[in-house]
């Protein structure tokens, strides 16, 4: 009987899938203690957003969380992180430098593994990520990344087991150090019978002994059927999660996994009833966090428009702040015909997020009746025109050349290190001139940091550490009536009336006094607003009352759904109104600044 490994994934695609990667490191260690104590071996630690979430959301350094990772399972167990290639643990791609710098720091904080994927699947984004994390001294495991295609698509190549083992062979060509391979469907969507070619025609032509891995998520309910195709296929070990963040938007659970494999030639070898205990105390450790009901969730719209389980409730989190969570089934549909239309990449972060905001805002064009072309969102631009990398097919030459004209970019087919390290903004320079600036101690910490968080990253590390994390108690209270309000109480409103505004008060016994809102001052008379162009946060507000712009000039950063969005000016003048200040939240078509002509 063969004896299949497992690695553990609640720690960190879990609390992604199902959290939000919002969760603090002393609430999980004891779960994490209990689970090696259990006798699991391979954990999953942090890298992907459980980088990012732990500054943006949680009051805390990752490195701080590895460290106490390390300390706590001692010197044997495997803590693997997650990377995108060129992109490492950010949302931006970066520069050689930082690139290298990530393999050197998650070495020095008790990494052992870093999994290494590119969205687009293109094997030069691999090549020198996986040189670093090898010259480091990590455990490279080299990745191709999956998904299935929705019904109806013309597209014969990307996506079948021919493309993903001739990416595999590509990988072998070049010559990439890797200690082994894995193949990582982060929608769920491949059908078993692909996953099942691809991995036993992988195991034809890979070195003898090499390691397979396979990690797949089960929101749309394919996660054991796809987990029992790639055993059988010959992979030597599969992702799996423990309650309450397995399942739905995650991985299958141990136990489940262990359940299917009774009574055929494979086993999980655990022991079933030390497991059981490792998951009570998870249970336990989670209580307080709140999980919104879709992390849990089988969703059958997946299989047509592909979703990622680790971006999912993060996005509809950020729907829900942003008062919009009714229009989520929309963006999904409109998805098929933006992954079909942008060339087809991976629908995994960063390239899900990219996904996803151009179906936001196609969406949001339909509903004030624009076509939803009408803008391109500025990622998904640059991703068709060439600059994150090869897209495994080419992308629809309409939208390449809206993408060109509305960013002003050239199509290009050069390498991605090239690109950045040509960009003065990005490297080592860049972010120890923003850590001098700031008067911060410049550290490879404190450098990388700066490299993959920005401003927020700055924000942070001078002590601007917002809470971000959603407790049950709270939500629960955000849900709650409203008391009751005596008739006796005063009440103010601004209500407009023809256009005009006015300031309501209503007194005791229900008599009001109604005063007009007083205009702003405008430069020369006329004015313009520059709106929000989606729900979502303030995040930076680049300019003041008084202050010259020229057309294309950036006023504000809001955030949403996982991305910065810049804000800019269509025309030149001077601002008279900030109508959002930092850190409001803003629905679509909210004045954010008016600016006098």
């Amino acid at each position: 009987m063969k004896k299949i490994k497992f690695m553990d994934t609640s720690f960190r695609d879990g609390f992604q899938s199902c959290l939000g990667a919002r969760v603090k490191t002393e609430d999980f260690l004891p779960a994490l203690k209990a689970a090696v104590e259990a006798g699991t071996a391979n954990f999953e630690i942090g890298g992907g957003a459980r980088f990012q979430s732990l500054y943006f959301y949680c009051r805390q350094d990752a490195f701080d969380m590895m460290d106490a990772a390390r300390k706590l399972v001692g010197d044997e167990i495997n803590l693997q992180t997650l990377a995108r290639g060129a992109n490492v643990v950010g949302l931006v791609s970066q520069s050689r430098d930082i690139i290298d710098l990530h393999a050197r720091m998650f070495k020095k904080h008790g990494i052992s593994t870093i999994r290494n994927f590119d969205a687009l699947n293109d094997v030069r984004n691999l090549a020198y990520s996986g040189q670093c994390i090898h010259d480091a001294g990590l455990k490279h495991q080299v990745t191709v990344t999956l998904m299935g295609l929705p019904p109806g698509l013309d597209e014969n190549y990307a996506h079948t087991p021919e493309f993903y083992i001739d990416r595999l062979k590509e990988i072998l060509a070049r010559e990439i150090p890797f200690d082994s391979v894995a193949f990582k469907d982060a929608s769920g969507t491949t059908p078993p019978n692909i996953v099942y070619e691809t991995i036993r025609e992988a195991r034809k032509i890979l070195p003898e002994g090499a390691v397979i891995e396979f990690h797949t998520h089960d929101t749309a309910g394919m996660a054991v059927p796809c987990n029992m195709a790639a055993i059988e296929a010959g992979a030597d070990i599969i992702d799996l999660a423990m309650s309450p963040v397995s399942g739905g938007t995650a991985q299958a659970d141990i136990l489940t996994m262990w359940h299917r494999l009774k009574g055929t030639d494979y086993t999980l070898d655990i022991d079933h009833e030390k497991i059981l205990e490792a998951e009570e105390v998870f249970i336990d450790c989670m209580e307080k966090y709140f999980m919104p009901p879709e992390a849990k969730e089988v969703n059958p719209l997946i299989t047509f428009s592909p979703m990622p389980g680790g971006a999912l409730t993060a996005n509809t989190q950020m729907m829900r702040d942003a008062n919009c969570l009714r229009l989520f089934p929309k963006v999904i549909a409109e998805m098929r015909e933006v992954v079909a239309r942008g060339g087809f990449g991976t629908s995994v972060t960063p390239v899900s997020q990219f996904y996803f905001q151009q179906a936001f805002t196609n969406v949001m064009s339909m509903q004030h009746g624009k076509d939803k072309w009408d803008k391109i969102y500025v990622d998904y631009g640059k991703m068709v025109l060439g600059y994150f990398g090869h897209t495994p097919s080419e992308p629809d030459p309409e939208i390449v050349k809206l993408a060109s004209a509305q960013l002003g970019l050239e199509p290009t087919k050069e390498d991605v290190h090239d690109i950045n390290d040509a960009n003065p903004e990005l490297g080592v320079k860049a972010a120890t001139a923003k850590l001098e600036t700031a008067g911060l101690k410049v550290c490879d910490e404190t450098i990388f940091i700066t490299a993959t968080c920005g401003d927020k990253g700055i924000a942070f590390l001078k002590g601007d550490k917002p809470l971000g994390i959603r407790y049950k108690k709270d939500v629960e209270a955000a849900a709650a009536p409203a008391p009751a309000v005596s008739n006796d109480a005063p009440a103010s409103y601004t209500v407009t009336v023809d256009g005009k505004a006015f300031n309501v008060h209503v007194a005791p016994g229900g008599s009001a006094v109604a005063a007009p809102v007083s205009a702003p001052v405008s430069a020369g008379g006329a004015t313009f607003e520059i709106k929000a162009p989606m729900p979502g946060k303030v995040f930076k507000m680049l300019v003041a009352k008084g202050d010259a712009v020229q057309a294309g000039d950036t006023v504000a950063v809001t955030e949403a759904m996982k991305m910065e969005n810049e804000i800019k000016s269509e025309k030149a003048g001077t601002v008279v109104e900030i109508a959002a200040p930092e850190g409001a939240q803003v629905n679509t078509g909210d004045v954010l600044v008016v600016i006098g002509e």
